[in-house]
């Protein structure tokens, strides 16, 4: 029946040109409409402000003039002559000491709290993170940035008053919960791109070159490792990254987030689901029915990125071929290839789309095989009323579409030399079968 969206067929084109779509994982509903697709995606710019030299690396929390207006840092990555390097625990007194290409700190405003750990499991801090926190408030610029950020966190939460009548020793008493925290931010090091002149010309991961995204992703991915390790009852470490605050970000600074969770969260839960009674679902419903639609984008030897299907906005999905499950038990080489993917869609969407990066992956106690992926959204349009009362998703830009579109620009990339992508488009294989996850 014309307009039916449900059944074996999860994209069907009707003869006004309308594309129905139903997620293969999810079920949900999403209609494109035609002259609808045309619209602009980029969020336009109304503010732009010619930027004071002085101040191109003081714009936000997480500029590189600015180490101490967040947490004391767990980690970051320098460049020096032999490569790249990690530092770990630096003291306040050394944060100016090198530039970090990347920061790992954690989020001042958690989503979990310590004391959520605390009270609802137990939770109680190594006795290294209680030696690390001891050390870095015996000196006084370290205990002075520890006071700063616990009176940030108490004026967020409303308490402070009651902060500021408190003795000292009982304020740094509450020090340890900076360092054990499980919800960290991973923090790249430009705000805007280099030599820029003006506030919107901002640094997405697309501004990246691809070797400088590939140590992005490396580093958010050692990250959610140390995550697992130090936080015994967490579940699941959920990984994502807006971009932009249409799509959710406190700053417009290119930045990831990790947040250790102690539920596997509702969706992970399905696929699992789906995954026990078909293993192969990710192959079957999702990449062969990509080629036989020719909605892949590009391919390389470890990765494949085709365009969504069955999402509330546009969306690029990029899969690892690779047996692994887990991302830090991807070879140098299979990283590599997932970050190339990942990195051309970045640049091809541009750093004016708001976009919501999100990373899926099996959990480490799951024992179904789930192929690690990401799935880039556009939030270029809001839900609204008929969503709302149909749960009938009207998105702006159907898969067809977006696919044409992203091909395009990375073949204008490709041609430039700012993204390691071949082949892309119709030069791709469009080979069945191509995920290696349940084997």
């Amino acid at each position: 029946m014309i307009g039916h969206t449900s059944g074996s067929e999860p994209l069907v084109r009707l003869p006004d040109g309308t594309v129905k779509q139903v997620s293969p994982l999810t079920g949900t509903v999403v209609w494109t409409v035609p002259g609808r697709g045309g619209r602009p995606h980029a969020v336009p710019r109304r503010d732009r402000l010619e930027v004071d030299p002085a101040e191109h690396d003081r714009l936000c929390a997480f500029c590189s003039a600015r180490y101490l207006d967040t947490p004391p840092e767990k980690s970051r990555l320098v460049l020096t002559e032999d490569g790249p390097s990690t530092l770990e625990h630096l003291p306040a007194t050394r944060l100016d000491e090198t530039v970090a290409e990347l920061r790992l700190v954690p989020n001042l405003y958690e989503i979990l709290s310590v004391e959520y750990w605390r009270a609802n499991h137990g939770y109680q801090p190594s006795p290294e993170l209680l030696t690390r926190a001891t050390a870095y408030t015996a000196d006084p610029l370290g205990r002075a940035h520890v006071l700063d950020m616990l009176g940030r966190r108490a004026a967020a939460t409303g308490l402070s008053g009651v902060w500021a009548t408190e003795p000292e020793a009982e304020r740094l008493a509450q020090a340890v919960d900076l360092f054990a925290g499980s919800h960290d931010v991973v923090v790249a090091r430009r705000h805007l791109v280099d030599g820029a002149r003006f506030s919107d010309q901002l640094a997405g991961s697309g501004s990246l070159t691809p070797e400088e995204h590939l140590r992005y992703l490396q580093f958010t991915v050692e990250a959610m490792r140390a995550q697992y390790a130090a936080q015994p009852y967490a579940r699941y470490v959920a990984v994502f990254q807006n971009w932009l605050r249409a799509a959710g970000a406190s700053f417009d600074h290119l930045h990831k987030q990790l947040v250790a969770i102690d539920e596997f969260g509702p969706q992970t839960e399905r696929e699992l689901a789906r995954l026990a009674a078909e293993p192969d679902v990710y192959t079957t419903a999702i990449l062969d029915h990509a080629a036989a639609h020719r909605l892949v984008v590009a391919e390389n030897e470890h990765a494949i990125a085709v365009a969504g299907v069955g999402h509330r906005y546009p969306a690029l999905e990029v899969y690892s071929r690779s047996r692994h499950h887990l991302p830090w038990d991807h070879t140098p080489a299979e990283l590599r290839g997932f970050s190339d993917l990942l990195h051309a869609l970045h640049a091809a969407t541009g750093a004016d789309v708001p976009t919501n990066e999100e990373w899926h992956y099996r959990p480490p106690s799951a024992a179904q095989p789930m192929p690690w992926h990401v799935v880039l959204k556009w939030r270029v349009s809001t839900l609204a009323g008929f969503e709302g009362g149909t749960k009938i998703n009207v998105n702006t830009i159907d898969p067809y579409t977006l696919r044409d579109r992203m091909v395009a620009e990375l073949a204008a990339l490709r041609a430039d030399g700012r993204v390691a992508v071949h082949p892309i488009g119709d030069e791709c294989s469009h080979d069945l079968g191509v995920l290696r996850y349940a084997d």
